[in-house]
């Protein structure tokens, strides 16, 4: 049996699947709904990468450096506007970051 190109999206489509929900039932940390935003990326990562071997070309893994390029500066961004938070309030819950407005 030979792995296709339809092998490689059924995978990614989990991948989203579980990202999505992790996004949508964990709303209280923030770690959580970044690391759901990750694997969210790499299912598309997925995607880009299976299509562009099935068309027989670069564009589509040149592409995704680019993604993997934002999705590094997200993560690194995210982390530190949590810690910067975490060292404010004491905690990095997303219910009481509406206190962030004062």
């Amino acid at each position: 049996m030979e792995i296709g190109l339809n092998h490689f999206l059924i995978v990614a489509a989990i991948l989203f699947t579980i990202g999505i929900c992790g996004v949508c039932i964990n709303r209280k940390s923030i770690i959580h709904i970044l690391l759901s935003i990750e694997i969210m990326l790499l299912a598309v990562n997925i995607n880009l990468v299976a299509f562009s071997v099935f068309i027989n070309d670069i564009i589509g893994q040149i592409f995704v450096m680019f993604v993997l390029t934002v999705a590094a500066a997200e993560s690194g961004i995210g982390l530190a506007i949590m810690v910067i938070y975490y060292k404010k309030r004491g905690n990095i819950n997303v219910v009481q970051a509406n206190l962030m407005k004062e």
